[in-house]
């Protein structure tokens, strides 16, 4: 028989290849920025400031650090400008120093304008910066390091200036703010007595204190 020629050879010859197995997902976040995130500005809407109700204490204690700034003014909207210029300020005061900031919320609002004197039904206009909305009792910043509390809450006190609205200094191991108000146990206490149930979240962070931690709360003034 004879044998084949080389130009039809390669057909009923087959080599065996590995192919690189790709992985369908990903456990590692891509890399964004915090004060401009990667989504469409056109589908985001200005909106306002969101208004817990219901006893929510989200966000209003430290979680990593700390040192924190929580604003305790009433809901604001802040543009990413003002969170840059505060950062700028914290890192300013604090240079040499070891230290880890932790930014607690992220510009994810895209905020348009238009021109003055303009007619109706020309569109949303251009869009100019990125905002995030803010609400009450919400921490901004965490700090954690070598570094002295004076010095730190001096650093705090820059930033605030560089923002509108009204910022406090909270540290870590204060009780959780619900609107205005902190949950403490003489709180806790005295909605018992009326009868108001709380949900089993809003007990778990007294039960997990020691006895020693829970006479340092300071009850509520009258």
């Amino acid at each position: 028989m004879q044998s084949l020629s080389p130009s039809i050879a390669f057909l009923f010859h087959t080599e065996v290849r590995l192919v690189p197995l790709t992985r369908l997902f990903s456990t590692t976040s891509t890399a964004q920025d915090w004060l401009r995130p990667r989504t469409d500005p056109r589908l985001r809407f200005k909106g306002n400031p969101r208004v817990h109700t219901g006893g929510s204490t989200r966000g209003t204690t430290i979680a990593w650090g700390d040192y924190g700034m929580r604003l305790s003014d009433y809901h604001q909207r802040l543009s990413a400008t003002h969170l840059k210029n505060a950062e700028t300020a914290i890192k300013t005061k604090l240079r040499g120093m070891k230290y880890k900031l932790y930014k607690r919320i992220a510009c994810n609002i895209a905020v348009y304008q238009k021109g003055n004197e303009v007619r109706m039904g020309t569109g949303k206009g251009t869009h100019k910066f990125w905002a995030a909305r803010v609400p009450v009792s919400r921490v901004l910043f965490e700090l954690k390091g070598e570094v002295h509390e004076q010095i730190v809450k001096e650093a705090f006190r820059l930033a605030g200036d560089k923002m509108p609205g009204k910022y406090e200094f909270v540290r870590k191991g204060d009780p959780p703010i619900m609107g205005r108000v902190p949950v403490t146990p003489e709180l806790l206490k005295e909605l018992e007595d009326r009868n108001f149930k709380l949900p089993p979240k809003k007990r778990a962070w007294i039960d997990t204190l020691p006895e020693h931690k829970r006479k340092l709360l300071k009850p509520l003034k009258p």
